[in-house]
């Protein structure tokens, strides 16, 4: 039996709501940013699941646009919008007060506006 290996992807697809407004940022380097969250539902657990399967119903993620064009489309976003988000998954470090910390965010390459969910 023979096995190809996969190439290497980083690729993330999410379709939700955007929750609150998108902010833009300044930082101290000069670059704009445009980050906002972004609310996907979870997929119902199925019966005879797991006893120790999460309740959660949603997750939460942080969306970070770099390009003109991905900020723009994010700041024509409001909060509860539909939006389909194509892009990458990073993890950023930076400085806090307490040292060093790290986030996981999803850096958009192309962001759509989609009907909500349920509308």
């Amino acid at each position: 039996m023979t096995t190809t290996a996969a190439a290497p992807a980083n690729q993330v697809h999410l379709t939700g709501r955007v929750s609150g407004d998108p902010e833009e940022r300044s930082l101290p380097s000069g670059d704009v940013l445009v980050q906002l969250r972004v609310v996907v539902p979870r997929p119902r657990a199925r019966r005879g699941g797991s006893s120790g399967a999460s309740r959660q119903r949603v997750d939460t993620i942080d969306v970070t646009c770099w390009s003109a064009r991905t900020r723009g489309a994010a700041l024509r976003l409001e909060d509860g919008a539909g939006v389909h988000v194509t892009g990458a998954l990073r993890r950023r470090f930076f400085r806090t007060g307490a040292g060093v910390a790290s986030r996981y965010e999803v850096e958009a390459a192309s962001l759509r506006s989609v009907p909500p969910a349920g509308a």
